[in-house]
């Protein structure tokens, strides 16, 4: 049985987001994972880069603050990593960029010859207000889907690393709760096969 770590960044329990990480959690149960559930709100993540977790760019093994190493583990100990927010100003939340500044940090995520989080697989479902036509023709799709994939997930060795948009967020109500299996069903098929 393999794990996976769900990551939800939003502040309501009822938004639409958190609805999608609970159906994300309830499809790789049902696949059957184990489900590490890390609510960055709720768990009241502090997203502050302080001095104790900047990178050391000359030591690989700086020791980082408890709180960063406990999240570290939490990473290492998942085959599969889901990440579910909303994408504010065409970007990460606050707390979800924090938590990759402090947590994907030199030495774990990358800045090794062999970086340990190779063979990792990695879902982003980044929820869009604009329809998809109109996210397209703005241009949003092709940089938001670089900087998730290819600046963080491939940067850190996650080759396996999708960017799954669900759009019309603020009018789609309960029918994009199918989106959440749409975007892990190319993840669990690929592992089905091996």
């Amino acid at each position: 049985m393999s794990a996976a770590l769900v990551v939800l960044a939003h502040p309501r329990g009822d938004s639409l987001t958190a609805q999608l990480a609970r159906r994300a959690v309830a499809r790789l149960e049902a696949d059957g994972h184990t489900v590490d559930v890390l609510d960055l709100h709720a768990e009241g993540f502090d997203p502050r880069m302080g001095a104790e977790d900047e990178p050391d760019w000359s030591d690989p093994d700086k020791e980082y603050s408890a709180e960063t190493r406990a999240h570290m583990d939490r990473i290492a100990a998942a085959e599969i990593l889901v990440v579910v927010f909303p994408l504010w100003w065409f970007g990460l939340p606050a707390i979800l960029k924090g938590w990759i500044d402090r947590v994907w940090n030199n030495g774990f995520a990358y800045g090794r010859s062999h970086p340990l989080l190779k063979g990792k697989r990695m879902v982003w479902i980044p929820l869009v207000s604009y329809p998809e036509a109109k996210f397209k023709e703005l241009g949003w799709d092709e940089p938001v889907d670089r900087l998730l994939r290819v600046g963080i997930s491939q940067y850190c060795g996650i080759e396996e690393a999708v960017v799954h948009f669900v759009y019309d967020s603020l009018s789609a109500g309960a029918s994009a709760l199918a989106e959440a299996d749409a975007a892990l069903a190319p993840q669990l098929e690929s592992r089905a096969h091996l």
